[in-house]
């Protein structure tokens, strides 16, 4: 018989920290990939500083990151909100989040999504609701 070996709270929360910082890898990649070039991981370019979101290099957007599998996704948005209000750039904030084997979606406030999409078709003009 094979007896499996408990994992300890700082295993799993070791785990659960590489998680997290291969998934902002991943969207930094991504972003870079679709013509973002200077996006990056924050942690690896400049330290958590406490206002700087997960991933930057996209003009005009605070991101953060969440890959787990039970989202408080408002208070994931409002981490995102205060965060970008502390730098006070004036940034739209997002949370890009996933599960394991999902698709990946991004969470922002409808005034700022509709301010994108009216900037998508009045050729880059912010629109307002």
């Amino acid at each position: 018989m094979t007896v499996k070996n408990k994992r300890t709270s700082q295993q799993i929360g070791k785990a659960s920290k590489q998680k997290g910082a291969r998934f902002e890898l991943e969207i930094s990649h991504y972003l870079k990939d679709h013509g973002y070039p200077n996006a990056h991981r924050t942690a690896q370019h400049c330290g958590k500083t406490g206002d700087a979101g997960d991933v930057e290099g996209v003009e005009g957007l605070h991101i953060e990151c969440k890959h787990v599998e039970k989202l408080n996704l408002y208070a994931a948005y409002h981490q995102a909100v205060r965060d970008n209000d502390a730098n006070g750039n004036g940034n739209i904030p997002v949370v890009i989040h996933k599960r394991n084997r999902e698709e990946t979606l991004v969470t922002l406030s409808l005034d700022d999504f509709i301010q994108i999409y009216s900037a998508s078709k009045n050729g880059g003009e912010r629109g307002e609701l």
